[in-house]
Order: C-alpha cells, then sequence, then structure tokens
C-alpha cells in the first residue's frame, strides 16, 4: 500500500506529534508498505537523508505559534505527486495547511482519508489573542466540520473520544493510543560512562536525586505546579534536583518562578534535547512527575515507563488507564500532594522498584509494533469500505514531474522576509 501522511508538524522539530508519525512510519514500513511524509519546510532538515521520502513545502511560522509552520503553497505539485507515487490512502495529522491540502487531494483523487485527532485546542486557545481571539465554540465547530468530512477518525484515548463526541462529530470514531519503541529507553542502550558524563554536564552529582520532567516547557504542561512543589521536596531531600528537559515559551518565566521561590540553584534547565538521545536523559532521573492535563496520552509517562523509573502524574482522563495509583504509578489530584509523593518515592526505593516492574508490564499494549499493526488493520477496513482495489490506476500524468523532496513554490528570500516579520511579532 502507498501511504500519504499529511502533517504540518515533523522532524526535526521535536513534539509528540511528530514523534507519532515517525513512529508509524517505521512500524507500516517495516510491514512492507511504502511511507510518504507531506510536511512543511524546516530550515534544519536533513533533505539528503529525506529524499524520496519526504516531501517539504514551502511555510512560513505560525504567527500564534512560531515554533509550528504553516504552509502556504504548493497544491497543484501535491496532485503530481499523489499521482506520481501512486498513493493508495491518505492519513492527515493536522486540522491546519497540510492537512486541509490532504483532504483536498483525497477528495480530488477520491482517495479513502484518514484523519488523527492530536491536540486538545481548548487547553492552547491562550496562545491567540489570550483567549479572547478564538473561542471554545469556535475550535469545537472547526474540528467537529473536519472530523464529520473524514471516512474514520483515530485518536488516542478515550478522552479525546468524549471530547469529539461532544463536539458533534458523529462518524466512526478508532482509539489506538501511540506506540513507543521501548528499546530506544532501555537501561542497555547507554552506558553508564554516558550517563556519568551527561551527570557532569548538568552539575548533577552522583549522590543529587534527581526529579525528571521532559516536554515542552508551555503554560498547559502545569511545570510551574511542579517548580512550586519542589521547596517542600528539598526541606525533606536537600540533595534532590529538579531537571527540566525541553524548552517553550514559558522557560522564562519558569527559571523567574524558580529564583522567587528559592530553588533556583537546584533547578536545572537543559533545553530541547535531541530525540535520538532523549532516553539518556530519563536514566538521570529517580521519579518523573508531569502536572499536564493538557494531553491526549502522555507519551512521556510511556516513555518513564519503559526507561524504569516511577511515574508521577496529576490525575486526568488521559492517563486513567495508563497509571494506575499505587499499582503503576502515582496520581495527584490537588496540587499539595505532589510534594510528599516524590519525597515518599526518593526516601522508599522499594517502592519505586515496584511501580516500576509494575509498569513495564503494564505497557506493553503501547509498544510500536501494536501500534502499527492495529493502523494497518484500520487502513485495510476504510479501503475495504470505500471500495479500493488494487486495480485502480491513475491516468497519465500531464507532463514528466521531477520527484524533488523539497518543494519551492515561493523564492527564498520572500520567505525570510515573512519569517523576519513574525519573529519581530512575538519580539
Amino acid at each position: 500500500m502507498n501511504i500519504g501522511i499529511f502533517t504540518d508538524t515533523f522532524f526535526p522539530q521535536i513534539s509528540g506529534v511528530a514523534t507519532s508519525i515517525k513512529t508509524m512510519e517505521k512500524e507500516l514500513t517495516k510491514r512492507g508498505h511504502n511511507v510518504y511524509i507531506f510536511t512543511t519546510s524546516d530550515p534544519q532538515a536533513d533533505l539528503v537523508a529525506e529524499e524520496g521520502k519526504v516531501f517539504r513545502f514551502s511555510s512560513i511560522p505560525f504567527v500564534f505559534f512560531p515554533e509550528r509552520r504553516i504552509a502556504i503553497a504548493g497544491t497543484q505539485k501535491v496532485a503530481h505527486l499523489i499521482k506520481r507515487l501512486e498513493i493508495d490512502v491518505i492519513h492527515t495529522h493536522t486540522e491546519f495547511s497540510m492537512g486541509l491540502i490532504g483532504k483536498k487531494m483525497a477528495k480530488k483523487f477520491h482517495l479513502p482519508v484518514l484523519h488523527t485527532y492530536h491536540t486538545m485546542y481548548e487547553d492552547y486557545l491562550h496562545y491567540i489573542g489570550k483567549g479572547k481571539l478564538i473561542t471554545q465554540g469556535v475550535v469545537q465547530r472547526l474540528s467537529r466540520a473536519f472530523c464529520e468530512s473524514m471516512d474514520t477518525v483515530i485518536v488516542p484515548t478515550e478522552k479525546v473520544q468524549s471530547s469529539l463526541r461532544r463536539y458533534g462529530v458523529t462518524n466512526h470514531i478508532r482509539i489506538i493510543p501511540t506506540g513507543t519503541e521501548f528499546k530506544s529507553f532501555q537501561a542497555d542502550r547507554f552506558s553508564k560512562q554516558e550517563v556519568a558524563e551527561t551527570k557532569a554536564q548538568l552539575g548533577i552529582a552522583e549522590t543529587d536525586k534527581v526529579i525528571v520532567s521532559i516536554g515542552r516547557v508551555a503554560q498547559e504542561k502545569g511545570i510551574d505546579i511542579i517548580v512550586r512543589a519542589f521547596p517542600s521536596v528539598l526541606e525533606r531531600v536537600p540533595n534532590a534536583k529538579l531537571l527540566i528537559v525541553g524548552d517553550g515559551p514559558a522557560r522564562k518565566d519558569l527559571e523567574e518562578l524558580a529564583f522567587t521561590e528559592g530553588v533556583s540553584k537546584s533547578v536545572i534547565f537543559a533545553g530541547e534535547q535531541d530525540w535520538e538521545t532523549i532516553g539518556r536523559f530519563y536514566r538521570l532521573g529517580q521519579v518523573f512527575v508531569s502536572a499536564s492535563t493538557s494531553e491526549t496520552q502522555g507519551m512521556t509517562y510511556i516513555e518513564a515507563m519503559a526507561s524504569g523509573i516511577p511515574v508521577i502524574a496529576k490525575a486526568d482522563r488521559s492517563n486513567e488507564d495508563l497509571i494506575l495509583d499505587r499499582q503503576t504509578g502515582r496520581r495527584f489530584t490537588s496540587d499539595w500532594e505532589l510534594p510528599a509523593m516524590v519525597v515518599d518515592l526518593l526516601e522508599r526505593p522499594e517502592v519505586a522498584r515496584e511501580l516500576v516492574s509494575n509498569a513495564y508490564q503494564h505497557i506493553e499494549k503501547f509498544s510500536a509494533e501494536q501500534f502499527g499493526a492495529s493502523i494497518e488493520q484500520l487502513y485495510s477496513e476504510t479501503c475495504v469500505n470505500y471500495g479500493w482495489t488494487e486495480e485502480r490506476m491513475y491516468g497519465r500524468l500531464d507532463r514528466e514531474y521531477p520527484m524533488s523532496n523539497y518543494v519551492l513554490s515561493i523564492p527564498t528570500e520572500v520567505l525570510q522576509k515573512r519569517d523576519k516579520k513574525v519573529r519581530k511579532y512575538h519580539e
């Protein structure tokens, strides 16, 4: 099967969406399918490594969310590529630019189209006019309109499914949790020397007790809750360190908060890290903590469990089936509960080890292999329901079309000017 993935977000951008797509691409390729990624341009992309598999289109940073990009041209060239690659099924991973293009191509070529709903946009409205420009009602209507135009909608958890039903989405929804490559986080992947060198670079002593938070450093992630809880942890465990791995718009505010709380010397901001080595940072910790309630699934929880460290998370519907309190991890409802939970796991390693053992067995159903098998099965079902047959053929191309993986429709100097305008807007 030739599969076209349409997304505004892909590596080298670091995000749960990019990770999910990469995992999907690898697993489907293993199963004998051809997977092609249609996405936005990125100055950091490795075009040589991507050639023939990833097709990038002219884009600019999204004005309200400059870490993400929006495609601004390329519909005609996508159509040529769809025919040239003989795409059988389209799978969109965004409701915006590339998602709209993918939806249009599916209609143009009469292809089955699936959509994965990754983001709870209601939790991100503060980025757009401080929540006053776009209301929850607008988000619900836009999400409903996009999802209703799909043959099938994929969601990672019941939380997202319930939200879409509340929005009024009536068509078929399938729950398929994003899978994780467990081997990327196993202890034997990184040597003791590598871990020791990383600790030394970050100023972490061998005797320090490390609490790890990994993910986008943003308001909706609730990292401020962890920082506010940390003084109470330090009172009981003076050699504790809080390691925050990731970057984002809230970093400066969190650095100031750490200073105000009097814990800045014990809080380490490691910044954004390459996906290939992120497993090493889980290995630095004795406890993983998240206070986010904006997750659709919470991939970092599964990664931490696969890394062999206990997880503490704020109670949310996205993690209720994953983190079973006192069995596979700890869940807190009120913020004041967090410090005692952290201290308990730091002071009682036997309890932490039991949680880790239970958690590792529990996450088997979240493997990358299971993820790939479930997606493949859904593709097959959707294609059959759509009436797709292997004999279906595309018409002849109007002309020979080059298979360039970097499709520029607008001069580079124009794009650079637009990038500068967006950056100036945020200064």
